[in-house]
């Protein structure tokens, strides 16, 4: 799951995280548009014929695509039969068990893709029996697997951010990231602490999260305000960048402080990031309300954004094209600046959904198709009915009114 451009990665942190992307089926436009109304919607490219869900997916182009189905060994894909496969692949004809490195084996968890760049895929999954915390990678150039230098033991791979096989960013933990040159892992000190890395181009690095010292982070008594903080690499060093502060107004609350959650890269090159002032609520008193923070970096500062309208207000973007952004919950802002719904359709009756189910249907990861301005998703239709509930796995494409 590429880290930079494009996509809705499982990973995010506070309001990004994925755990609830599901929209109900059949929706329209979201309320607070003033009735605006969607034209687009989510197409079922394939349907997989068993149940369960899709942990990871990735789309490198129109005949290159992957999907890491649900855990090896869960008990919704055993008891089907269908697909015990742990990656799937399409090669523009058909789905099929994809191809697996050599050194492969056997795995006792899901398997993560990370795109890398455009033109590269890699692969980490964790081998049966092998120490916990240390994984296998693999790369894939669009024809073969072929071995990847192991990222230091503890790097966090849910912090990747990539332009291309030959400039890959982790971080290793809140004061150190990693980065792979094509030859070698090199160790890099960040000025502050970070939770959040995005790749905007080579040598176009941002790392965002807090600071304890420095300007307004002094607030008396022997107390200190937290403030965020945003880092940038230029190709030689990783240099603080000046972030706006945040303050409550007095009477502060109790342990106040803000901080940068996550940094996005989008096409075109705008650079985003959001966080959050918050405190610890409930000690006493009438409770202010948190601030969400919401920056967008214009070339030599960093601004404040303007919130967007009805539902996608308080909602991250997690991609976007010429036409607008893609949110989480089938949310999409229009480059007029309405927020609507992508609608969504219901499952066959083929595939054991009763006209009476509820049935939900969102995508958890959403990539561009390099080159093209073709969309497509992985998730699942959770189908809600009574006796035989179940999720049936999907691919979908984006259809444009």
């Amino acid at each position: 799951m590429r880290r930079a451009r494009g996509i809705i990665h499982r990973g995010l942190v506070g309001a990004a995280a994925l755990a609830g992307v599901f929209a109900v089926a059949g929706c329209s436009a979201d309320a607070g548009t003033a009735g605006a109304a969607s034209s687009s919607s989510w197409e079922f490219e394939h349907v997989f014929d068993f149940h369960g869900e899709i942990t990871d997916f990735a789309v490198l182009a129109e005949d290159d695509i992957w999907v890491a189905p649900v855990h090896v060994g869960s008990k919704s894909i055993e008891d089907n039969g269908n697909s015990k496969e742990p990656l799937l692949h399409f090669d523009g004809k058909s789905w099929q068990r994809g191809p697996l490195p050599e050194n492969f084996g056997t795995t006792d968890s899901a398997i993560a893709l990370h795109e890398i760049g455009d033109k590269a895929l890699w692969m980490e999954w964790h081998r049966k029996g092998a120490a916990f915390g240390v994984n296998s990678w693999a790369e894939w150039d669009g024809e073969r697997w072929s071995a990847v230098a192991r990222p230091p033991q503890g790097s966090k791979s849910e912090h990747i951010a990539a332009t291309g096989p030959k400039d890959v960013w982790m971080l290793v933990d809140d004061r150190t990231a990693q980065h792979w040159d094509g030859t070698r892992w090199t160790v890099t000190r960040l000025p502050y602490t970070a939770s959040d890395l995005a790749a905007a181009g080579p040598d176009d690095v941002w790392a965002v999260g807090s600071r304890s010292t420095g300007p307004g982070t002094d607030v008396g008594s022997g107390d200190f305000y937290e403030q965020p903080a945003s880092m940038h690499w230029d190709g030689t060093s990783w240099k603080s960048v000046e972030t706006p502060q945040y303050h409550f107004d007095e009477p502060i609350p109790p342990e106040a402080g803000a901080h940068l959650d996550q940094v996005i890269a989008l096409d075109g090159g705008q650079v985003l990031a959001y966080g959050l002032d918050s405190f610890n609520e409930g000690e006493g008193g009438k409770d202010p309300d948190e601030q969400y923070i919401r920056l967008r970096w214009e070339g030599s500062k960093w601004v404040a954004q303007k919130p967007a309208p009805g539902k996608c207000a308080r909602l991250i973007p997690v991609a976007q094209d010429d036409a607008g952004q893609f949110f989480k919950d089938n949310l999409f802002l229009t480059s007029d600046n309405r927020c609507v719904k992508i609608k969504t359709h219901r499952l066959a009756p083929s595939t054991g959904a009763r006209k009476d189910s509820k049935q939900v249907m969102g995508p958890a990861e959403v990539h561009r198709i390099p080159g093209t301005d073709e969309w497509l998703g992985a998730g699942e239709v959770v189908v809600s009915q009574s006796g035989a509930p179940f999720s049936a796995p999907v691919v979908v494409r984006l259809k444009r009114g």
